[in-house]
């Protein structure tokens, strides 16, 4: 809701949705909700300090 008021964010939305490799839509909230319940589970038990990318690998593909 906070992004809707950055100027800008639609084209953000669009870029998101054509480069992420895996595949991301803005409007699709399973796979965040997936990694909230991983991470609150006993699956990470020694996991400490670490980001988790819920962004269908948007973040590891250039400009």
């Amino acid at each position: 809701m906070a992004m809707k008021s950055i100027p800008g964010s639609k084209q953000f939305e669009e870029a998101w949705e054509g480069r992420a490799p895996l595949g991301w839509s803005v409007t699709d909230t399973e796979p965040s909700g997936k990694a909230v319940v991983a991470l609150l589970s006993d699956w990470f038990p020694a996991t400490t300090g670490e980001i988790v990318h819920v962004d269908g690998g948007f973040h590891a593909v250039g400009v």
